[in-house]
């Protein structure tokens, strides 16, 4: 290989941010490709994010919290953007055609830059799902338009990508199985999970993330995600798109084809391994994850999910045959809720009500721009935030009472 090429790192001190500079130091020791960091952009991690810019020397950091942004210790030779908007505005200042953009920015917050960045003519490395999710529509078809690639990074759908290259087209896939974990509440009892504390939800028994990711994984509303990303990279129908449970976390997906083959993508539960795969295709490069034991795989499980205990997953489906702006409506209704969650306000399993609840109340409509998208974003939040204000209050006059 032995190429050059410029990076864009978007969340670069989160669990995927961080395991991509690893794998960037990891091929510059190999010569293979040398990646020139340009740009990087964090939220308020401000310690990290200095060791990372004295070590990769980018040009240009965002910094989403503006108080932080305004302690900045950095080099002043360095261009700082700082505030909401800061990792759009890095990326329309300085992103060129032919640059690789990592998304792993979280949440609904990462659609604005991965946009600027295609329209830039940059190839995205995407691991927030919720760029598709919440805009699949307008994302992929600004891919299209501008003739660029969106390489998957999340594990499940690297995997797909893989197993695709079996097949010559969409139409030899007879359906695609993403796998999941199950998390830490697998075998937990509905009443136990339902009342699961913060620090039981973020218990994950195989993957580490980031907080918001492992609680998603908890109630499988990353599942959920996940499928409904599914159904934009590869342009499949709901009813060709499943997701089973496998423990191990060894298979991480499968293609079933027309003529009955099944191929399926085996390694580790490493994210080094799709995250250095989104980085060096078409081509593959060194190995930089350990290598799978054979002779220490003894079995590999596989069960059903159980949808009266994980009902999120089934969401995912009624967002893929409803269309238009619901999938924005299921991602910030999640996010709003997560974070009630977090913060003492909610249940663990009011997650999952408060997504229906927010898919019930509030008509999708045809998704024309990103404007759409923002507004269904915003309806939803607002929706979980009086739902989550309605209990607390009825909660605490009974209280009283």
């Amino acid at each position: 290989m032995n190429t050059q090429r410029r990076l864009f790192i978007l969340g670069s001190t989160g669990s995927i941010g961080e395991n991509t500079l690893e794998v960037v130091r990891h091929l510059r020791s190999e010569g293979t490709i040398n990646f020139t960091i340009v740009g990087v952009a964090a939220g308020s991690n401000v310690d990290l994010l200095a060791k990372q810019v004295e070590e990769f020397r980018p040009t240009a950091v965002a910094i989403a919290d503006g108080e932080t942004a305004r302690a900045w210790p950095g080099p002043t030779s360095c261009e700082l953007f700082s505030g909401a908007n800061s990792a759009l505005e890095l990326i329309k200042s300085h992103a060129r055609r032919g640059d690789l953009v990592m998304g792993a920015m979280v949440g609904a917050a990462g659609i604005p830059p991965i946009l600027a960045a295609i329209e830039a003519g940059c190839d995205i490395a995407l691991a927030n799902k919720e760029t598709l999710v919440a805009a699949g529509e307008i994302v992929t078809r600004a891919a299209q338009r501008a003739g660029v690639s969106i390489i998957p990074v999340d594990s499940e759908h690297s995997a797909i990508f893989q197993c695709m290259r079996a097949g010559s087209s969409a139409s030899e896939v007879q359906r695609i199985v993403l796998t999941a974990s199950g998390g830490p509440f697998r075998r937990t009892p509905k009443d136990v999970m339902d009342r699961a504390v913060l620090a039981d939800a973020l218990n994950h028994p195989t993957w580490t993330m980031g907080r918001k990711v492992t609680i998603d994984s908890a109630s499988m509303m990353n599942k959920a995600l996940e499928i409904i990303e599914a159904h934009w990279l590869f342009d499949l129908p709901a009813e060709r798109i499943d997701a089973i449970i496998h423990p191990q976390s060894i298979v991480h997906s499968f293609v079933e084809f027309v003529d009955g083959s099944v191929v399926a993508q085996l390694s580790p539960p490493d994210m080094r391994l799709p995250i250095q795969l989104a980085l060096t295709w078409p081509q593959r490069g060194p190995r930089c994850a350990k290598a799978l034991d054979w002779t220490a795989l003894r079995s590999l499980e596989f069960e059903p999910i159980d949808f009266d205990r994980f009902p999120a997953v089934q969401l995912a489906w009624r967002v893929i045959r409803a269309g238009g702006t619901s999938g924005a409506i299921f991602n910030a209704a999640n996010e709003a809720a997560v974070e009630a969650f977090i913060t003492g306000s909610i249940r663990f399993g009011e997650i999952s009500t408060l997504v229906l609840g927010a898919l019930d109340a509030i008509a999708p409509i045809a998704v024309e721009s990103l404007s759409s998208v923002s507004r269904a974003d915003a309806s939803a939040r607002a929706w979980v935030q009086a739902e989550v204000n309605r209990t607390h209050a009825a909660s605490q006059h009974s209280a009283v009472r």
